[in-house]
């Protein structure tokens, strides 16, 4: 019996392999494709926020060599500048899922992460031991839990009866890479029906972006599709061929109404499906990924009880809901009527005022998700800065400490701090950082005396002068005393 079963390989579902891998979990990957070859390039993009998680795990670089950052981001017909953001990456990184994919690949493989091919999971069935995993051959698998990181279409989230919640779709619209007759010219398009595009990506190749007339089917559309809904639009079809990927999304906007059912969990697109505008799918993802992974490690290493995967639901659930509202707003404007420009043309004049954009570009940079971990201290909840400090061994970054996935308690000055007790899960790290404290959104904020960090880069705790609250911190974080 494997501890961990992750389905689908996704950018979610590698991530998560790569924490738990980290957590010292027996984890395998379940993954219906023979290769991570994906057809097309398909979506891209990631925000600050997803950066810096890979930046805490000391591959951020790689993504970085292979995209192009862009300091704006939008809401409605407003450019949001991210370049005052209070972070090493304040920018959107333009890369493909496809390179995505492959980079996370290359370090999981690096970690000896396992994972099985060519396997299709069919159903799931649960008992107070563990989960059977049922394939479409061979099989079951069993193991303590099973993450569902198999998409929109969760097998794993269907079979476990979790449903889905949210406004149906009120249109879709086809995407496709494919050639075109003649030299490819890039062509653009806002109608009533919605936004229509073809952008030129190399090599004879098109990006197709075009909004169907109607609703279409839940199902996987023809070339014949894409060239009625082309003709539709622009008079012609453009001589359409050779396509290396076709596919439909719609602007349904649905979430999983629980995010774990005992040991069932689910993370990525299988708990939250959205239109992709904005480009925050991979992200949220890999953020659901960095908070399910160190938890889940703890809780089947016995360091911490069930209860702390309870708090997976608690911290991602409305971090989700969040993101999806900017979706459903976003979505809005992208086709032309004149109530809804009315309000895109207010809306660009409020948040055209000095910091007015500040709430929005936290929201999709993912920068402002505050975790509900009670109240004191601005930082407590929050992510930790990437701060330069000087420590015992010299000069470091907050994130370079992270990069194992350990908690660290950070002390500033103040209180001695006595956490001999938690010493082999805990790395203390004794500092000094003489510089602002700056939040994303918040601005400036008292310096703390001391700070402990969860694996996930997140404040679990604050001292501001005295170690009250840090043993209750600790135990409900990394596990009882000694254990």
């Amino acid at each position: 019996m494997h501890d961990v079963v992750i389905v689908g390989s996704g950018p979610t579902g590698l991530v998560l392999a790569g924490e738990l891998r980290l957590a010292g979990v027996d984890a395998v990957v379940l993954e219906r494709r023979e290769s991570q070859e994906l057809a097309g390039s398909r979506g891209g993009g990631i925000h600050s926020r997803t950066i810096e998680l890979l930046d805490q795990r000391g591959i951020a670089e790689r993504f970085l060599a292979e995209g192009k950052t862009l300091q704006t981001a939008s809401f409605g017909s407003t450019q949001l500048d991210l370049g005052s953001l209070p972070t090493r990456h304040p920018y959107t990184l333009a890369l493909f899922q496809n390179h995505i994919e492959q980079l996370l690949l290359e370090w999981v493989e690096e970690l000896d992460v396992k994972i099985r091919r060519g396997v299709e999971v069919t159903g799931v069935s649960a008992d107070d031991g563990g989960v059977d995993v049922q394939l479409a051959s061979g099989g079951p698998v069993r193991a303590r839990y099973l993450v569902g990181a198999d998409g929109g279409r969760s097998v794993v989230r269907r079979s476990a009866g979790i449903p889905m919640v949210g406004p149906d779709a009120t249109r879709s619209s086809l995407i496709a890479e494919v050639k075109v007759a003649g030299e490819p010219v890039q062509q653009g398009k806002v109608d009533a029906r919605g936004i229509h595009g073809l952008y030129p990506m190399g090599d004879g190749v098109v990006r197709v972006v075009v909004t169907e007339a109607s609703l279409g089917p839940a199902k996987e559309p023809t070339l014949e599709d894409l060239r009625q809904a082309l003709a539709d639009v622009f008079g012609t079809d453009f001589g359409v061929h050779s396509p290396i990927w076709l596919s439909r999304f719609t602007n349904a906007t649905r979430q999983a109404e629980t995010y774990r059912k005992g040991r069932v969990l689910l993370a990525g697109d299988a708990a939250h499906v959205h239109s992709p505008t904005g480009g925050l799918g991979i992200g949220l993802g890999v953020q659901d990924a960095v908070n399910l992974g160190w938890k889940l490690g703890q809780v089947v290493r016995g360091i911490s009880g069930e209860d702390l995967l309870d708090t997976y639901h608690a911290e991602r659930h409305p971090a989700g809901e969040r993101a999806l509202k900017y979706t459903m707003a976003q979505s809005l404007f992208q086709k032309a009527d004149p109530r809804q420009e009315a309000l895109r043309d207010l809306l660009d004049e409020v948040l055209r005022v000095d910091g007015a954009g500040a709430p929005i570009a936290g929201l999709v940079t993912g920068l402002d998700v505050a975790y509900p971990l009670g109240t004191g201290h601005p930082l407590l909840g929050r992510r930790m800065p990437d701060l330069d400090i000087m420590g015992a061994d010299g000069p470091a970054r907050v994130y370079e400490l992270l990069h194992q996935a350990r908690p660290i308690l950070l002390e500033f000055g103040g209180a001695a701090l006595d956490v001999r007790a938690w010493a082999a899960r805990v790395r203390h790290v004794a500092a000094t950082y003489d510089g602002a404290w700056q939040l994303p959104v918040l601005g400036r904020v008292a310096a703390p005396t001391a700070a402990l960090v969860r694996p996930d880069g997140y404040v679990a705790w604050v001292g501001e002068g005295t170690a009250d609250g840090l043993a209750g911190a600790l135990e409900t974080w990394c596990g009882g005393a000694g254990r």
